[in-house]
């Protein structure tokens, strides 16, 4: 079974796990609506391949990591898209979850998500428990206060924002989860994995700040322009499309040579690039950027 397909079983498992006995039927289905279609599941990826790269001795392990990180982040997508924050209408394509099954259920869904993940992990305690301690409280940190998800959509209510503590709180925390959170699953120190999940994280941030300015909605699959219609603090306002696209290959270009010594470092390695290259390409732009 390869990494997308050990991925997809694991969170189907546990939304299934969430839909078992009588469950409302609505908010059953929300759950899964949540999750599906999995985008480029690019954070659970990066966790097995960390957890590969460092032996992958627990491999169910692994499976629950990435499992939890992935569900978090769904929940934060649904709560992003509500109409208290971002008010989007689309996510990956189609109707986000208010707008297809009504606020409450969308909030309801969101917490549901972030209890389950910590419930994957928890369960998945019982074959080593000091492990799952230590992916709990990784993901516990990297999702609430004071430098999680949490704290990087709290940023976007401050009269002045630090766009580095910015972006690494609202994008790069679940980067850093990443990386750690695969060595931890592999019996590895989590510490050492911290700067390459950070500037990975940040370039995904920059790569997005680009194609939020640049591509149009349905190029993007969720609306675009969100971050000059809510006046967000963003790479492009800061420092142009062009200063941008530098920045981003500036933080590409130090993230293979953070990896740290691991039986698989030259596989990682071409993870990396494999994503650098995904991210850097920039198509024509489609919008007329303000200021440009």
């Amino acid at each position: 079974m390869d990494i997308s397909q050990r991925i997809d079983a694991a969170i189907l498992r546990a939304i299934k796990s969430g839909q078992a006995g009588m469950p409302p039927p609505q908010l059953a289905s929300a759950l899964h609506y949540a999750v599906t279609p999995g985008g480029a599941r690019i954070r659970p990826t990066i966790l097995m391949s960390v957890a590969l790269a460092c032996g992958d001795d627990r491999p169910l392990m692994a499976d629950a990591a990435a499992a939890a990180l992935e569900i978090m982040h769904c929940a934060s997508l649904v709560h992003d898209d509500m109409p208290c924050f971002d008010d989007a209408d689309i996510r990956r394509g189609k109707p986000s979850v208010h707008v297809a099954y009504s606020e409450p259920l969308a909030l309801l869904t969101g917490d549901s998500l972030i209890v389950m993940a910590f419930d994957i992990l928890a369960t998945a305690g019982h074959s080593d428990p000091a492990r799952a301690l230590e992916l709990i409280r990784i993901l516990t940190y990297r999702s609430g206060m004071p430098g999680g998800i949490c704290a990087g959509q709290g940023w976007e209510s401050e009269p002045t924002v630090d766009l580095s503590a910015y972006h690494q709180a609202k994008t790069g925390a679940l980067f850093i989860a990443a990386t750690q959170m695969g060595a931890v699953a592999a019996g590895q120190e989590a510490e050492p994995w911290f700067e390459l999940g950070a500037r990975i994280g940040e370039a995904f941030q920059v790569a997005d700040d680009l194609r939020d300015a640049l591509y149009d909605e349905e190029t993007l699959g969720k609306p675009a322009g969100q971050d000059d219609l809510h006046d967000r603090p963003n790479a492009v306002s800061l420092l142009g499309v062009d200063g941008a696209v530098a920045r981003l290959k500036d933080i590409l270009a130090g993230a293979i040579s953070s990896i740290p010594s691991c039986p698989g470092e030259a596989q990682l390695a071409e993870m990396v690039r494999k994503t650098a290259q995904r991210l850097t390409p920039m198509t024509p732009a489609r919008r007329t950027v303000p200021g440009e």
